[in-house]
């Protein structure tokens, strides 16, 4: 009977720290007492590394470290599955490298490029030929990395060849209910081949994107096996043998039941990938922490509360700038939960500024009074930026982003937002459940960490007198249909109209949709939790008159 000992290793690179990422490599893999260690797709240079394969001197680099690693790994027990950028001739591909002890025994090349949403990779890797199996200690191995997975000719191929056991290295970036996703064409490849599929997933943040873990083994029956954990680095082991279905009893789940009908929380998911992205940011880029103005309103409340629990309140500044608009009420809110996260606060009345603008600009009003204040309040922010080396952390929702109920140059000042792609309710969602939850690596407090007041007072900008955002917005809850709708689904007036909606309101939240799409091009990079985040997946033209032609 063939046997072979797999070490699943699920680590969080950083792109372009190749001297890291090779370090944490052979950290795990000189600690294996297995067979073979597989690691996910680019872990050594990060994914994605975007333009950087497109540098020669990128490409050379990677090949010394590939050089490097053979070296080091010399009289290592186990082998090792490395997935990077390799040129082969003239060409660069997105292959995984099998190395033992100290040589490269196999390179296989990825097939399937993905060229949608976030991904681009026609445009900086050669496609490789079908895989065929590599013979490795008596077992035939079919290596399909990441978009090989969903596409049935891979396994199809492998399998006719012979192939024994699916490996799938990976970097599939967290989206809701995305896991599901994976795991059914996982399932399938499984089932269609009767061979047992081990799917290693990136975890951690890169710019937009989340990785989520969440690695698994699935037998040839279909059936999860062993699951990793969600937003973490893990390492786990898996026996493969020639037995049926190539699955031990001892990789059952301790109670026998299968790992994947565990429940799930939608919205634990989503406030841990916001956690996660927005601590990788910091930490990656090197900021000592941040500082972001709290309103007393909801948005500013539930993103200190996010980075209060990824960097620890230590590291997360609050400065509340009222206004003669400011009420008594955002005040005390504000105080409050700057209290229960514990974080620092500090109070910079904008009086003074508003009155210098209107001195220099004589009779200000309307709209560019009401934006003058929220450019004071970012000129503020920037300049403690600029002291103290934090980074601003902007607030603004998808919501708002949407139909442009943002100011350029003022509260979408930022070098990130952790909201980016919530709806308005989704926040109202997330901060009821962290008001009862605290998730698993969190820095901040256990309990209510956002005020009861501030998850049920009318929102409002407090701008001018007696503001609330209903005034020039539908309620959020019609108006975040509407949205999911023409962003998420793409959908025509007359679907989003047959949903119930108002004809004239939905022409208006398409308009205002389309006219500040030259304000998302400035706003600063956020967490991608849909399908449909603004930026990379949705390229939507500046200049657009499609609307206009809609009867």
């Amino acid at each position: 009977m063939n046997e072979l000992n797999i070490t699943l290793a699920q680590l969080n690179p950083t792109v372009g720290d190749l001297r890291g990422n090779a370090e944490k490599i052979l950290d795990v893999w000189g600690k294996a007492e297995s067979d073979l260690v597989v690691f996910a797709e680019m872990v050594l240079c990060g994914y994605p590394p975007e333009d950087l394969v497109l540098k020669p001197s990128f490409i050379n680099s990677i090949h010394t470290f590939v050089e490097s690693i053979c070296e080091k790994s010399k009289g290592y027990k186990s082998a090792a599955l490395i997935s990077c950028p390799w040129r082969i001739e003239d060409a660069v591909y997105n292959a995984a490298l099998l190395i033992e002890n100290g040589r490269i025994i196999a390179v296989q090349a990825k097939h399937h490029l993905p060229n949608y949403g976030v991904f681009d990779e026609q445009r900086i890797f050669k496609a490789g030929a079908l895989p065929a199996p590599i013979a490795f200690r008596g077992v035939k191995l079919g290596v399909m990395i990441c978009e090989d997975m969903w596409y049935a000719d891979v396994a199809a191929h492998l399998k006719a060849q012979g192939a024994e056991l699916l490996i799938v290295p990976n970097a599939s970036p967290f989206e809701t209910t995305k896991d599901e996703t994976r795991e059914t064409i996982a399932r399938a490849r499984a089932r269609e081949t009767g061979l047992p599929l081990l799917y290693v997933n990136q975890v951690g943040g890169q710019d937009e994107l989340v990785f989520d873990g969440g690695s698994f083994v699935i037998g040839g029956d279909g059936q999860v096996v062993r699951t990793l954990k969600y937003f973490e680095e893990d390492v786990s082991i898996y026996c493969h043998s020639d037995r049926p279905q190539g699955v031990e009893e001892s990789d059952r789940s301790d109670n026998g039941s299968d790992p994947s009908t565990d429940a799930r929380d939608d919205n634990e998911d989503i406030y841990r990938a916001l956690t996660l992205g927005l601590r990788d940011y910091i930490e990656k880029n090197g900021f000592p922490g941040v500082l972001l103005g709290l309103s007393g309103g909801i948005d500013s409340a539930l993103s200190a509360a996010i980075a209060v629990d990824a960097l620890g309140p230590e590291r997360v500044h609050c400065v509340m700038m009222p206004s003669p608009f400011t009420s008594e009420e955002s005040l005390v809110d504000a105080r409050g939960c700057v209290e229960a996260l514990g974080c620092g606060y500090d109070t910079m009345p904008i009086d003074a500024a508003m009155d210098a603008f209107t001195s220099i600009i004589p009779g200000l009003s309307g709209i560019a009074h009401e934006n003058m204040q929220s450019r004071a309040r970012g000129l503020i922010l920037m300049a403690l930026s600029n002291a103290s080396g934090n980074m601003v952390l902007s607030t603004g929702n998808k919501s708002e982003m949407a139909v442009g109920y943002a100011t350029l140059y003022g509260d979408m000042n930022g070098g990130f937002n952790a909201l980016k792609d919530l709806y308005k309710m989704q926040v109202y969602a997330l901060s009821k459940w962290r008001n009862v939850h605290k998730p698993a690596g969190a820095l901040g407090p256990s309990g209510i960490v956002i005020p009861e007041n501030i998850l049920t007072k009318v929102p409002t900008a407090e701008l001018k007198e007696n503001q609330s955002d209903q005034d020039s917005l539908p309620p959020y809850e019609e108006l975040d249909d509407i949205l999911e709708c023409l962003i998420e689904h793409d959908m025509a007036l007359s679907e989003i109209c047959a949903r119930g909606h108002d004809e004239a309101t939905v022409k208006r939240v398409w308009a205002m949709l389309d006219r500040a799409e030259y304000k998302r091009r400035q706003a600063p990079p956020g967490v991608k939790i849909t399908a449909r985040a603004f930026g990379r997946d949705r390229r939507y033209p500046i200049t657009n008159k499609f609307f206009s032609n809609q009867e």
